[in-house]
């Protein structure tokens, strides 16, 4: 009598997170800002939190500042299952939905009714449209606190000017791949912050041509 061979069993797929190679590059430089203007006991509420990896940095190495990823539905899997394979520390929180164009944000869930101490976007504002753009900055007006900060990391003009030739080849690549997308004028979304009642106090120089903003709520 033959023998019987057993059923197959598929082997089980590999979980292949994630990654953002610039995330990675400027984790470290950001970090040290974000030192400079947190309080201990903060909860920053990130905007397009995209793979996760700041938020697993940031929350390990502030283990006294409460963060909360949020993201489009689509990109939530993959953000919690980097928290699930790198061992989510207790102050960060499992990422949430967020649709920036969505308003009154509060309507998405009811975590976004509270004012958060902070809210952070790296790399946003210069691939969405300025409609969108615009949208951020009322999401930010109904969710910052009195003597909250806004944190935004990227490129920026100063008064129409690109502040490298790289920059301004990389606007035409933004153009190019997002709809409405391109480096913005400074000025200008200085001018959306101090709408909201937001005042500048820091705009530090960052490696690769990047700026990181700051503004705080009076």
């Amino acid at each position: 009598m033959a023998a019987r061979s057993l059923p197959h069993q598929p082997l089980e797929e590999p979980i292949v997170l994630p990654f953002n190679k610039a995330a990675d590059n400027n984790k470290g430089f950001i970090l040290e800002k974000l030192l400079k203007h947190l309080p201990e006991g903060a909860t920053v509420l990130e905007v397009a939190s995209g793979t996760g990896q700041h938020a697993l940095h940031f929350s390990k190495a502030m283990p006294a500042i409460n963060w909360q990823p949020t993201d489009l539905p689509h990109h939530l899997q993959g953000i919690s299952a980097r928290f699930e394979l790198e061992e989510q520390p207790e102050n960060l929180m499992s990422p949430r939905a967020l649709d920036i164009s969505a308003l009154p944000w509060s309507t998405q869930n009811d975590l976004f009714k509270q004012h958060f101490d902070a809210l952070y976007a790296c790399n946003c504002i210069h691939v969405i449209s300025w409609d969108l753009v615009e949208a951020f900055f009322q999401g930010v007006d109904g969710t910052l606190k009195s003597g909250g900060h806004l944190f935004l990391y990227g490129p920026y003009k100063y008064e129409g000017a690109f502040t490298t030739q790289s920059n301004e080849q990389f606007d035409g690549w933004l153009k190019e791949t997002f709809p409405g997308g391109g480096i913005r004028d400074f000025e200008a979304v200085n001018a959306l912050a101090e709408a909201i009642g937001l005042t500048l106090v820091a705009d530090h120089a960052m490696p690769a041509n990047n700026q990181f903003l700051v503004w705080k709520r009076s």
